[in-house]
């Protein structure tokens, strides 16, 4: 089992940042790709970005390249999304994700969830 627990969600203004933190816990070492996620009421949870634990290759959904990057600190168990020039269309609930293994942005195998932070971008 694997223990996850974001952080940093909050209220910002467009063209701001916000720094999601996602603590991780448990046996990771069954988990090959982390992963954030995000879902708005209504619509399906897309990938936003996934980092293979090894290797450190990264993929992003079009909507955030250049925008989101996201990064692990190994010796802290700490998976963190950097988010700029922040959108509305980037509000919604942020999750973090460890799965079996991953093929770019789809995950697969076992995945454990955290329990979500909300962000809310204004206009």
């Amino acid at each position: 089992q694997v223990q996850l627990a974001e952080s940093g969600g909050g209220s910002v203004q467009a063209g701001g940042s916000l720094r999601l933190s996602c603590a991780a816990s448990g046996s990771t070492y069954i988990t090959t790709c982390m992963a954030w996620f995000r879902q708005n009421l209504g619509k399906e949870r897309e990938a936003v970005a996934t980092i293979y634990t090894s290797g450190g290759n990264r993929y992003y959904a079009d909507s955030v390249k250049g925008r989101f990057t996201i990064f692990q600190d190994n010796a802290k168990n700490t998976l963190y999304l950097q988010m700029n020039s922040l959108k509305p269309e980037d509000t919604a609930m942020y999750y973090c994700a460890a799965a079996g293994y991953c093929s770019g942005l789809v995950t697969a195998g076992d995945t454990y969830w955290g329990q979500g932070t909300q962000v809310t971008v204004s206009s």
